[in-house]
């Protein structure tokens, strides 16, 4: 999904700077964007889930003005029982899809709300509707993100900045394909095409807070809200390959 972002920024003529955990991967990426679109940029090799990443990352994007942010770290295997996991294991993701979100927000909204101009898009999923087995803290992080998005939308939506909450229902990633165990060479199938998501996100920019999707009614509110709590959850408990978002 980051990729697809990337490609998709680049294509409009913008530089891009590139963050990733996988250094290999990271260059790989970074050259591909330079060969095709005629762009700079810049690669910084971060560990989103290390407590001094945006720190980091601040200070390898100073000198330079951010426009656009794209928050889409990519997700691990998240889908056992609370329990199952050990609590360094919550903690890491819990930094990563919350704390750095925050904080990433913080130092570059700064700017943006300052020049009274810039976009940020901080990727959520259907996974914070509603709590579910297997899902609890990723969904927790998750809905996090996802009212992150709201409210500095309604704070900063007057100064010029977009915010857009995007929240993916079944998206054709390595993360998801593992998850599902469906082969690279096998057809995605009802699986949003990660191209297409990236490309829908960047149009409707300014059609926060929320955009969901693959939804009928995009803008609209969570597709489970004529559903009782508990019904949502015994929903959502349902196995992944059961589900439709």
């Amino acid at each position: 999904m980051g990729a697809a972002f990337a490609h998709k920024i680049a294509s409009r003529g913008l530089n891009v700077v590139l963050v990733a955990r996988r250094v290999p991967v990271l260059e790989a990426s970074a050259a591909g964007i330079r060969d095709t679109y005629g762009v700079e940029v810049r690669t910084v090799a971060l560990d989103l889930s290390a407590p001094d990443a945006i720190w980091e990352l601040v200070k390898a994007t100073s000198g330079i003005e951010v426009g656009l942010f794209v928050f889409n770290a990519g997700a691990d295997d998240t889908s056992c029982a609370f329990l199952d996991k050990p609590v360094d294991a919550h903690r890491s993701l819990m930094q990563r899809n919350c704390t750095a979100v925050m904080e990433a927000a913080y130092h570059f909204g700064a700017p943006m709300t300052a020049r009274g101009h810039g976009a940020m898009v901080l990727v959520t999923s259907g996974a914070a509707w509603a709590g579910g087995a297997a899902l609890s803290v990723y969904g927790a992080t998750k809905a996090f993100e996802l009212i992150l998005a709201e409210s500095l939308w309604a704070e900063w939506h007057d100064s010029g900045v977009h915010v857009l909450g995007l929240v993916l229902g079944r998206t054709d990633t390595p993360s998801l394909r593992r998850t599902l165990e469906i082969g690279s060479d096998t057809s995605p199938g009802e699986l949003a095409d990660p191209n297409d998501v990236a490309e829908t996100a960047l149009e409707h920019l300014a059609d926060g807070p929320v955009w969901i999707h693959g939804s009928a009614s995009p803008t609209g509110g969570s597709p489970l809200g004529s559903l009782s709590r508990r019904d949502a959850v015994l929903l959502m408990s349902r196995p992944r390959s059961a589900r439709t978002g």
